[in-house]
């Protein structure tokens, strides 16, 4: 961020950052967009980056995303639904930047997996767009010859992605390969599929060499040449994050020590409350409505850990094993950490993290069917006492659970797919931090009230808001 000035602006009720070097009085503007249940700290590195080679870097909250109170809105499985309204809404951003006193008439769009779609039908459309990067690009509007100036860049682990980036440039030149520029993108007709080494769908958006693709192609395009450095900021986020993480193992110690912790859970006990939930669950909600929230999916997804929840916890107590105490001010020490602490660095450096508009609302609903989950999990698993074997069965039959309801009913609860590497990482980072203090309050309770508020949280702000 040295050297640069970053502004906070509202282009209507959308929320949005601009970024440039202070003393750049002419540039071209790059509007940059972020993907599926992101938000415009997910593209900072972009963001600076660009801004530090001296480009007028905007970013900003597509409507139901980040901090941005608008609902999505439309059909999200046709191009003329949500699709043509967040096309609409990039064109309000353009419109913005390019009557900025810094802004020299010229314009880029870079956006990354959802928007990559948006990005490139808006480029075909609006003439004053002079290139287009696509991150993990999605895409069946791309022509041989339109959008003009298009970079697509792929993290080397997007194998489907990879060949449908190569597919696209091979329309303007079949016999292209990755790594080869096809075309001149100084005279408007370039074209590359560029390959960042060593990364996936969301690691993409920190590799430097994807940073410093999306850089140059722009140098190129508007013959420029820049000599400062590409952000560096993927490895001290994870560092700050696992300091955090870490920090609560000595803190965890300064929580007041319980009573014994119950008798274990014999092994015929915890394998009939970990599969018959995961079975009963899906099957039970296939034949319910389960349309109750303004936000896509989430709606399923809390109803299925409230069933679960309950069906698990049911069979503990059928079983003899009770929630028991609740240390009240642990648990709310816990999720002042989880929430404050670690979400604070998230909202800062990766996602929205805050509530707006009626995502207050919408966590309360969603603490429901979070409370119900995490308080079984804490109970299945003891508290973290449980092996570790059965702690990865216990979450293993969660996450098949949620995988037969996405086989049951596709077309509906597919976006749950998306969602299901961001429960693997609440369990791996929230549950070391409950794992510590489970041990040391040995009240299952207390762990599964704090994880299940921190949980409700984090599905609150993250999934898209949508008014059909």
């Amino acid at each position: 961020r040295q050297g640069l000035v970053i502004t906070q602006i509202s282009v209507g009720q959308t929320p949005a950052t601009i970024y440039r070097r202070a003393e750049i009085t002419k540039a071209p503007a790059v509007i940059i967009a972020h993907g599926f249940a992101g938000s415009q700290q997910l593209m900072q590195a972009y963001a600076l980056t660009l801004a530090q080679a001296g480009y007028i870097a905007v970013t900003f909250d597509f409507d139901g995303h980040g901090r941005n109170p608008t609902p999505m809105s439309g059909d999200v499985t046709r191009p003329d639904g949500t699709t043509r309204i967040l096309m609409r809404e990039i064109g309000r951003i353009t419109d913005v930047a390019l009557d900025l006193p810094e802004v020299d008439g010229r314009v880029a769009l870079l956006g990354h997996s959802m928007a990559s779609d948006i990005i490139v039908r808006r480029a075909e459309e609006d003439p004053r767009v002079a290139a287009t990067i696509a991150i993990s690009m999605f895409s069946d509007a791309v022509t041989p010859t339109a959008p003009r100036n298009l970079l697509v860049i792929s993290g080397a682990w997007e194998t489907y992605l990879r060949q449908d980036a190569l597919k696209n440039v091979r329309l303007a030149e079949p016999g292209a390969n990755e790594g080869e520029t096809i075309g001149d993108p100084a005279k408007d007709n370039g074209r590359r599929a560029a390959v960042a080494p060593h990364v996936e769908h969301v690691t993409v958006l920190y590799s430097q060499a994807a940073l410093r693709e999306a850089r140059d192609w722009l140098d190129r395009v508007f013959h420029r040449t820049s000599d400062a450095p590409v952000a560096s900021t993927g490895g001290w986020i994870v560092l700050l994050l696992a300091g955090i993480v870490l920090l609560a193992w000595p803190l965890s110690s300064l929580l007041p020590r319980q009573k014994p912790p119950p008798a274990d859970i014999s092994l015929p006990t915890f394998l009939t409350a970990t599969v018959l939930p995961a079975l009963l669950t899906p099957l039970l909600l296939s034949v319910v409505d389960t349309h109750f929230l303004p936000v896509l999916v989430a709606d399923y997804l809390t109803a299925h850990l409230f069933v679960y929840g309950i069906l698990l916890i049911g069979l503990l107590a059928w079983r003899g094993v009770r929630v028991g105490h609740v240390d009240w001010l642990s648990a709310a020490l816990v999720t002042l950490y989880c929430v404050g602490v670690f979400g604070g660095a998230l909202d800062r450096y990766v996602a929205s993290f805050v509530p707006v508009g009626g995502r207050v609302l919408i966590i309360a609903a969603v603490a429901v069917g979070a409370l119900s989950y995490m308080l079984s999990d804490s109970l299945v698993t003891e508290g973290s006492r449980a092996s570790f074997v059965r702690t990865i069965f216990a979450r293993f039959a969660f996450l098949s659970s949620l995988g037969i309801a996405v086989a049951l009913d596709f077309k509906r609860l597919f976006f749950l797919l998306i969602i299901i590497p961001v429960i693997v990482l609440f369990f791996i980072i929230f549950g070391l931090i409950g794992g510590w203090v489970g041990r040391r309050t040995q009240s299952p309770a207390t762990v599964g009230i704090a994880l299940g508020v921190t949980l409700a949280w984090a599905i609150g702000v993250t999934f898209p808001m949508f008014a059909p």
